[in-house]
């Protein structure tokens, strides 16, 4: 459920107390842990680290990212690939070279 339009979007003060000491153009990267911060027009611009629970993934924040989240550029898990017949396949062809060779010779 959305934020209530009352209150206003929420945004970290300490975030946009950072934001509010940087200069148009200026290219500090801001870390931040605070995912749930909602992206706002001064933000355009900028580069933040956003902390998805291991490391910080730098997100330059355009135009179009305005109402969004910063934590919804930062993902906290690594796609590895499903498993299927494309997996099955590429899995074969290694096994499939050494035995090739050994009928060669």
């Amino acid at each position: 459920m959305p934020r209530s339009l009352k209150k206003g979007p929420f945004i970290d003060p300490k975030l946009a107390k950072k934001v509010s000491n940087l200069r148009a153009g200026d290219k500090t990267v801001l870390k931040t842990w605070a995912r749930a911060s909602t992206i706002t027009p001064e933000m355009v611009g900028f580069t933040f680290g956003v902390h998805n629970g291991r490391e910080f993934i730098q997100v330059r924040v355009v135009e179009n990212m305005v109402g969004h989240k910063l934590g919804e550029f930062s993902l906290t898990r690594k796609f590895v690939r499903h498993a299927g017949k494309a997996a099955a396949t590429s899995a074969a062809a290694p096994a499939a070279a050494p035995a090739a060779k050994k009928l060669a010779r």
